[in-house]
Protein backbone atom coordinates (compact mmCIF):
# COMPACT_ATOMS: atom_id res chain seq x y z
CA UNK A 1 0.00 0.00 0.00
CA UNK A 2 1.40 3.38 -0.98
CA UNK A 3 0.51 6.97 -0.31
CA UNK A 4 1.49 9.97 -2.38
CA UNK A 5 2.07 13.20 -0.52
CA UNK A 6 2.44 16.78 -1.59
CA UNK A 7 2.87 19.01 1.43
CA UNK A 8 5.86 19.80 3.61
CA UNK A 9 4.30 18.76 6.93
CA UNK A 10 6.19 15.89 8.51
CA UNK A 11 5.60 14.03 11.75
CA UNK A 12 7.93 14.71 14.64
CA UNK A 13 9.87 11.55 15.39
CA UNK A 14 12.08 11.19 18.46
CA UNK A 15 15.62 9.78 18.53
CA UNK A 16 16.38 10.29 14.86
CA UNK A 17 18.61 13.34 14.83
CA UNK A 18 18.78 15.91 12.02
CA UNK A 19 17.50 14.86 8.63
CA UNK A 20 19.97 15.44 5.79
CA UNK A 21 19.59 17.32 2.59
CA UNK A 22 22.05 16.58 -0.19
CA UNK A 23 25.15 18.79 -0.42
CA UNK A 24 26.59 17.20 -3.53
CA UNK A 25 28.60 19.36 -5.91
CA UNK A 26 26.66 20.62 -8.94
CA UNK A 27 26.41 18.09 -11.76
CA UNK A 28 27.26 19.17 -15.30
CA UNK A 29 25.95 17.13 -18.22
CA UNK A 30 27.63 18.51 -21.32
CA UNK A 31 29.04 15.42 -23.04
CA UNK A 32 27.03 12.27 -23.68
CA UNK A 33 28.80 9.12 -24.89
CA UNK A 34 26.79 6.71 -27.06
CA UNK A 35 28.57 3.42 -27.84
CA UNK A 36 27.07 1.63 -30.86
CA UNK A 37 27.81 -1.87 -32.12
CA UNK A 38 26.35 -1.38 -35.60
CA UNK A 39 23.04 -3.07 -34.90
CA UNK A 40 19.61 -1.51 -35.26
CA UNK A 41 18.82 -2.80 -31.80
CA UNK A 42 21.59 -0.70 -30.23
CA UNK A 43 20.22 2.35 -32.04
CA UNK A 44 17.21 2.35 -29.73
CA UNK A 45 19.22 4.77 -27.60
CA UNK A 46 19.38 7.44 -30.30
CA UNK A 47 16.02 9.18 -29.70
CA UNK A 48 16.90 9.55 -26.02
CA UNK A 49 20.41 10.75 -26.86
CA UNK A 50 18.97 13.38 -29.21
CA UNK A 51 16.45 14.47 -26.61
CA UNK A 52 19.11 14.79 -23.90
CA UNK A 53 21.47 16.60 -26.24
CA UNK A 54 18.77 19.13 -27.13
CA UNK A 55 17.48 19.73 -23.59
CA UNK A 56 20.91 19.81 -21.95
CA UNK A 57 22.67 21.53 -24.87
CA UNK A 58 25.16 18.70 -24.64
CA UNK A 59 27.51 17.26 -27.23
CA UNK A 60 26.75 13.68 -28.28
CA UNK A 61 29.76 11.49 -29.07
CA UNK A 62 29.12 8.29 -31.03
CA UNK A 63 31.63 5.52 -30.37
CA UNK A 64 32.33 2.21 -32.08
CA UNK A 65 34.94 -0.17 -30.67
CA UNK A 66 36.34 -2.73 -33.09
CA UNK A 67 36.00 -6.16 -31.48
CA UNK A 68 38.58 -8.93 -31.69
CA UNK A 69 37.18 -12.29 -32.86
CA UNK A 70 33.81 -10.66 -33.45
CA UNK A 71 30.89 -12.88 -34.49
CA UNK A 72 29.52 -12.64 -38.03
CA UNK A 73 26.34 -10.95 -36.83
CA UNK A 74 25.32 -8.80 -33.89
CA UNK A 75 21.64 -8.81 -32.87
CA UNK A 76 20.66 -9.93 -36.36
CA UNK A 77 22.76 -7.37 -38.26
CA UNK A 78 26.07 -7.98 -40.01
CA UNK A 79 28.99 -7.21 -37.75
CA UNK A 80 31.25 -4.32 -38.75
CA UNK A 81 34.64 -5.84 -39.52
CA UNK A 82 36.68 -2.88 -40.81
CA UNK A 83 37.41 0.52 -39.26
CA UNK A 84 36.54 2.28 -42.51
CA UNK A 85 33.17 0.52 -42.59
CA UNK A 86 32.53 1.53 -38.97
CA UNK A 87 33.45 5.13 -39.76
CA UNK A 88 30.95 5.26 -42.62
CA UNK A 89 28.29 3.77 -40.35
CA UNK A 90 28.90 6.33 -37.59
CA UNK A 91 28.89 9.17 -40.14
CA UNK A 92 25.45 8.06 -41.32
CA UNK A 93 24.15 7.86 -37.74
CA UNK A 94 25.72 11.24 -36.93
CA UNK A 95 23.77 12.88 -39.76
CA UNK A 96 20.53 11.55 -38.27
CA UNK A 97 21.47 12.80 -34.82
CA UNK A 98 22.51 16.22 -36.14
CA UNK A 99 19.14 16.51 -37.88
CA UNK A 100 17.67 16.70 -34.37
CA UNK A 101 19.55 19.93 -33.74
CA UNK A 102 22.25 18.30 -31.63
CA UNK A 103 26.02 18.83 -31.80
CA UNK A 104 27.47 15.42 -32.60
CA UNK A 105 30.87 13.86 -33.22
CA UNK A 106 31.95 10.29 -33.87
CA UNK A 107 34.95 8.17 -33.01
CA UNK A 108 36.01 4.71 -34.16
CA UNK A 109 38.49 2.85 -31.98
CA UNK A 110 40.40 0.98 -34.71
CA UNK A 111 42.45 -1.37 -32.54
CA UNK A 112 40.82 -4.74 -32.09
CA UNK A 113 39.74 -5.13 -28.47
CA UNK A 114 38.88 -8.29 -26.59
CA UNK A 115 37.20 -6.35 -23.78
CA UNK A 116 34.76 -3.93 -25.40
CA UNK A 117 33.30 -2.82 -22.09
CA UNK A 118 36.71 -1.84 -20.71
CA UNK A 119 37.39 0.12 -23.89
CA UNK A 120 34.09 1.99 -23.48
CA UNK A 121 35.01 2.81 -19.88
CA UNK A 122 38.44 4.06 -20.99
CA UNK A 123 36.93 6.22 -23.74
CA UNK A 124 34.40 7.67 -21.29
CA UNK A 125 37.33 8.79 -19.14
CA UNK A 126 39.48 10.03 -22.04
CA UNK A 127 36.58 11.98 -23.58
CA UNK A 128 35.50 13.28 -20.17
CA UNK A 129 31.98 11.98 -20.73
CA UNK A 130 29.39 12.99 -18.15
CA UNK A 131 26.95 10.22 -19.09
CA UNK A 132 27.04 6.93 -21.01
CA UNK A 133 23.91 5.68 -22.78
CA UNK A 134 23.59 1.96 -23.50
CA UNK A 135 20.91 -0.41 -24.70
CA UNK A 136 20.01 -3.21 -22.31
CA UNK A 137 19.88 -6.18 -24.64
CA UNK A 138 20.50 -9.56 -23.04
CA UNK A 139 19.57 -13.08 -24.03
CA UNK A 140 17.30 -15.34 -22.05
CA UNK A 141 14.39 -13.10 -21.17
CA UNK A 142 13.83 -10.21 -18.79
CA UNK A 143 15.92 -11.66 -15.97
CA UNK A 144 18.96 -11.62 -18.24
CA UNK A 145 18.35 -8.26 -19.86
CA UNK A 146 21.36 -6.83 -18.03
CA UNK A 147 23.40 -9.70 -16.58
CA UNK A 148 26.42 -10.64 -18.65
CA UNK A 149 25.89 -7.75 -21.07
CA UNK A 150 28.27 -4.97 -22.03
CA UNK A 151 26.01 -2.60 -20.10
CA UNK A 152 26.52 -4.47 -16.84
CA UNK A 153 30.28 -4.61 -17.36
CA UNK A 154 30.46 -0.87 -18.04
CA UNK A 155 28.53 -0.28 -14.83
CA UNK A 156 30.88 -2.50 -12.85
CA UNK A 157 34.12 -1.17 -14.29
CA UNK A 158 33.34 2.51 -14.72
CA UNK A 159 32.38 5.45 -12.54
CA UNK A 160 30.24 7.46 -14.98
CA UNK A 161 26.44 7.43 -14.70
CA UNK A 162 24.92 4.96 -17.16
CA UNK A 163 21.52 5.44 -18.75
CA UNK A 164 19.96 2.12 -19.74
CA UNK A 165 17.45 2.04 -22.59
CA UNK A 166 15.23 -0.96 -23.28
CA UNK A 167 14.72 -1.68 -27.01
CA UNK A 168 11.09 -1.27 -28.07
CA UNK A 169 9.18 -4.46 -28.67
CA UNK A 170 8.12 -5.37 -32.20
CA UNK A 171 9.39 -2.31 -34.05
CA UNK A 172 12.55 -0.99 -35.62
CA UNK A 173 14.67 0.69 -32.97
CA UNK A 174 15.06 3.91 -34.92
CA UNK A 175 11.25 4.29 -34.91
CA UNK A 176 11.16 4.72 -31.12
CA UNK A 177 9.65 7.99 -29.94
CA UNK A 178 11.96 10.63 -28.42
CA UNK A 179 12.09 10.72 -24.64
CA UNK A 180 9.64 13.19 -23.13
CA UNK A 181 10.49 13.38 -19.45
CA UNK A 182 7.70 14.83 -17.33
CA UNK A 183 8.35 12.91 -14.11
CA UNK A 184 11.50 11.31 -12.75
CA UNK A 185 11.42 8.81 -9.89
CA UNK A 186 14.25 8.80 -7.34
CA UNK A 187 14.12 5.94 -4.80
CA UNK A 188 15.57 6.93 -1.40
CA UNK A 189 16.16 4.58 1.53
CA UNK A 190 17.23 7.15 4.12
CA UNK A 191 20.95 6.47 3.63
CA UNK A 192 23.58 8.73 1.98
CA UNK A 193 24.50 6.35 -0.91
CA UNK A 194 20.98 6.52 -2.37
CA UNK A 195 21.13 10.31 -2.29
CA UNK A 196 23.93 10.22 -4.89
CA UNK A 197 21.15 10.08 -7.51
CA UNK A 198 19.65 13.42 -6.51
CA UNK A 199 22.14 15.87 -8.12
CA UNK A 200 21.87 14.38 -11.62
CA UNK A 201 18.10 13.88 -11.23
CA UNK A 202 17.80 17.55 -10.32
CA UNK A 203 19.73 18.60 -13.43
CA UNK A 204 17.45 16.53 -15.64
CA UNK A 205 14.35 17.85 -13.88
CA UNK A 206 15.47 21.41 -14.54
CA UNK A 207 16.34 20.71 -18.18
CA UNK A 208 12.96 19.09 -18.90
CA UNK A 209 10.90 21.21 -16.47
CA UNK A 210 9.95 17.85 -14.99
CA UNK A 211 8.64 16.82 -11.59
CA UNK A 212 10.79 14.83 -9.19
CA UNK A 213 9.00 11.98 -7.42
CA UNK A 214 10.89 10.93 -4.28
CA UNK A 215 9.93 7.45 -3.13
CA UNK A 216 10.65 5.66 0.14
CA UNK A 217 9.60 2.07 0.77
CA UNK A 218 9.34 0.42 4.20
CA UNK A 219 8.92 -3.38 4.31
CA UNK A 220 6.01 -5.20 5.85
CA UNK A 221 6.32 -8.13 8.23
CA UNK A 222 6.17 -10.55 5.32
CA UNK A 223 8.61 -8.68 3.08
CA UNK A 224 11.46 -7.97 5.50
CA UNK A 225 14.66 -9.11 3.78
CA UNK A 226 17.75 -10.89 5.03
CA UNK A 227 18.66 -11.36 8.67
CA UNK A 228 15.79 -9.19 9.91
CA UNK A 229 13.27 -11.74 8.64
CA UNK A 230 14.23 -14.31 11.30
CA UNK A 231 13.91 -11.76 14.11
CA UNK A 232 10.56 -10.64 12.71
CA UNK A 233 9.16 -14.16 12.93
CA UNK A 234 10.27 -14.49 16.55
CA UNK A 235 8.90 -11.12 17.67
CA UNK A 236 6.17 -10.03 15.22
CA UNK A 237 4.54 -7.47 17.52
CA UNK A 238 7.80 -5.72 18.33
CA UNK A 239 8.83 -5.81 14.67
CA UNK A 240 5.51 -4.33 13.55
CA UNK A 241 5.94 -1.45 16.01
CA UNK A 242 9.50 -0.94 14.76
CA UNK A 243 8.30 -0.83 11.15
CA UNK A 244 5.64 1.73 12.03
CA UNK A 245 8.33 3.92 13.59
CA UNK A 246 10.53 3.36 10.54
CA UNK A 247 7.69 4.55 8.30
CA UNK A 248 7.17 7.69 10.39
CA UNK A 249 10.90 8.40 10.29
CA UNK A 250 10.88 7.78 6.55
CA UNK A 251 8.10 10.29 6.03
CA UNK A 252 10.01 12.90 8.01
CA UNK A 253 13.18 12.16 6.07
CA UNK A 254 11.67 12.24 2.60
CA UNK A 255 9.68 15.41 3.29
CA UNK A 256 12.85 17.12 4.47
CA UNK A 257 14.64 16.06 1.30
CA UNK A 258 11.71 17.34 -0.76
CA UNK A 259 11.72 20.68 1.05
CA UNK A 260 15.39 21.22 0.26
CA UNK A 261 14.80 20.54 -3.43
CA UNK A 262 11.75 22.80 -3.55
CA UNK A 263 13.87 25.62 -2.17
CA UNK A 264 15.94 25.26 -5.34
CA UNK A 265 12.87 25.83 -7.48
CA UNK A 266 12.13 22.20 -8.34
CA UNK A 267 8.69 20.61 -8.43
CA UNK A 268 8.72 17.68 -6.05
CA UNK A 269 6.19 15.14 -4.83
CA UNK A 270 6.75 12.30 -2.39
CA UNK A 271 5.59 8.73 -2.10
CA UNK A 272 5.95 6.56 1.01
CA UNK A 273 4.89 2.94 0.72
CA UNK A 274 5.00 -0.42 2.47
CA UNK A 275 5.93 -3.70 0.83
CA UNK A 276 8.66 -5.53 -1.06
CA UNK A 277 11.00 -2.75 -2.30
CA UNK A 278 11.35 -3.63 -5.99
CA UNK A 279 7.67 -4.48 -6.49
CA UNK A 280 6.51 -1.42 -4.53
CA UNK A 281 8.83 0.87 -6.48
CA UNK A 282 7.57 -0.49 -9.78
CA UNK A 283 3.96 -0.09 -8.68
CA UNK A 284 4.66 3.46 -7.54
CA UNK A 285 6.42 4.24 -10.84
CA UNK A 286 3.39 3.01 -12.77
CA UNK A 287 0.94 4.92 -10.58
CA UNK A 288 2.95 8.14 -10.86
CA UNK A 289 3.42 7.62 -14.62
CA UNK A 290 7.15 8.37 -14.48
CA UNK A 291 9.19 8.34 -17.68
CA UNK A 292 12.55 7.62 -16.02
CA UNK A 293 13.96 6.16 -12.82
CA UNK A 294 17.18 7.67 -11.45
CA UNK A 295 18.77 5.59 -8.72
CA UNK A 296 22.13 4.99 -7.08
CA UNK A 297 23.92 1.66 -7.20
CA UNK A 298 25.01 0.81 -3.68
CA UNK A 299 25.14 -2.10 -1.26
CA UNK A 300 26.99 -3.61 1.65
CA UNK A 301 29.44 -5.46 -0.57
CA UNK A 302 29.75 -2.88 -3.32
CA UNK A 303 28.41 -2.75 -6.84
CA UNK A 304 28.49 -6.52 -7.39
CA UNK A 305 25.75 -6.92 -4.79
CA UNK A 306 23.50 -4.59 -6.74
CA UNK A 307 23.44 -7.03 -9.65
CA UNK A 308 22.95 -10.26 -7.72
CA UNK A 309 19.25 -10.20 -6.91
CA UNK A 310 19.08 -6.71 -5.44
CA UNK A 311 16.39 -4.07 -5.83
CA UNK A 312 18.23 -2.33 -8.68
CA UNK A 313 18.69 -5.46 -10.78
CA UNK A 314 15.03 -6.44 -10.45
CA UNK A 315 13.88 -2.97 -11.41
CA UNK A 316 16.19 -2.94 -14.45
CA UNK A 317 14.79 -6.30 -15.53
CA UNK A 318 11.13 -5.22 -15.26
CA UNK A 319 10.98 -1.48 -15.91
CA UNK A 320 10.58 -0.84 -19.65
CA UNK A 321 11.46 2.86 -19.63
CA UNK A 322 14.89 4.49 -19.22
CA UNK A 323 16.77 3.84 -15.98
CA UNK A 324 19.72 6.03 -14.99
CA UNK A 325 22.12 4.34 -12.59
CA UNK A 326 24.57 6.51 -10.63
CA UNK A 327 27.58 5.15 -8.79
CA UNK A 328 27.50 6.08 -5.12
CA UNK A 329 30.87 7.33 -3.83
CA UNK A 330 32.98 4.38 -2.75
CA UNK A 331 33.41 5.66 0.82
CA UNK A 332 29.64 5.93 1.14
CA UNK A 333 29.23 2.40 -0.21
CA UNK A 334 31.51 1.09 2.52
CA UNK A 335 29.58 2.94 5.19
CA UNK A 336 26.20 1.81 3.92
CA UNK A 337 24.40 -0.66 6.16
Amino acid sequence: MSAREGGDGAPQVPNRGPVRTTDEAPVILKRVLVPLDGSRLAECVLPTAISLGAHLRARVTLLHVMERAAPATVHGDRHLTAASEAARYLDEVARRVAAGGVVVESHVHPNLEGDVAQSIVAHAADLDADLVILATHGAGGAKRVLFGSVAQQVLRKGVRPVLLIRPPEGQASREAAPTDVRRLLVPLDGQPPAEAALPIASVLAQAYAAELVLMHIVPTLTTIPGERASAARLAPSATAASLDLEEAEGRAYIQQMASGLRERGLRVSTWVGRGEPAQSLLEGAAHAAVEMIVMATHGRTGLDAVFSGSVASRIVARFTRPILLVRAPRAQQTASP
